[in-house]
């Protein structure tokens, strides 16, 4: 179903209506997109939607054309990167990943508190040796006195956790896939149809693929950032 931006009779934009991103470019909720014609249908909407189109026009059709810009925008920007793209689809499930979300990046900002995250079980001694090396490499560097033996132990700890970056998004490509294999229900009802199990094992394999991206993800950009200053 395609989100209405034009008035069929008179082609008047139409005033901003909740709906999802992907209802908003009239996709299904798939995961494994052609981003080549999301591209070009997000160029085309622009064009139809930019508020200069619409500088001669009622304050009411101005107000609407900036509303329906920034709802273009923002559909956009999360749909056209897979990450993103799977993140809002588990929102959209009802799955809620705030330990990963950018609202609690922002809000431990403005805190001074830690950012809460949950350190997958598998890596609960790797995280923590490398935690070490990491302080031991900070300390160092304000005394003046770097090993080189320890920074070439962090580098070779990014080198393996880029990797596991690499694996884990072969894994969840192949979740994608599943995903999209998936049968389509109106309305979002998946609970009364028998490929609920199936969906619920999906959508439960794509959150820990995420969860645990997002925390090696950190990792890689804490030891880049220790290296590099």
């Amino acid at each position: 179903m395609r989100a209405a931006h034009f008035c069929e009779a008179c082609g008047k934009v139409q005033p901003a209506q909740p709906t999802d991103y992907f209802s908003f470019f009239g996709l299904p909720r798939k995961l494994n997109l052609d981003t080549a014609e999301l591209e070009r249908e997000f160029y085309r909407l622009s064009r139809r939607l930019h508020p200069d189109v619409y500088a001669r026009a009622s304050r009411q059709e101005q107000q609407w054309s900036l509303e329906k810009s920034s709802q273009l925008n923002d559909a956009y920007r999360t749909l056209k990167d897979p990450i993103s793209r799977t993140e809002y689809l588990l929102r959209l499930e009802g799955v809620q990943l705030e330990e990963q979300s950018q609202a609690a990046t922002r809000q431990a900002r403005e805190t001074g508190q830690e950012k809460k995250q949950a350190v997958p079980p598998d890596l609960l001694e790797e995280a923590f040796e490398f935690n070490m090396q990491l302080e031991e490499l900070r300390t160092s560097k304000k005394m003046g006195e770097v090993g080189p033996e320890l920074v070439e132990q962090l580098r070779e700890a990014k080198r393996n956790f880029e990797q596991k970056l690499d694996a884990l998004s072969a894994e969840l490509k192949q979740l994608w896939d599943e995903w999209d294999a998936l049968p389509i229900h109106e309305h979002g009802d998946y609970e009364q149809h028998q490929d609920e199990p199936k969906r619920a094992y999906v959508r439960s394999k794509m959150v820990d693929l995420i969860n645990r991206r997002s925390y090696i993800r950190n990792l890689v950009r804490d030891v880049s950032e220790a290296l590099e200053n």
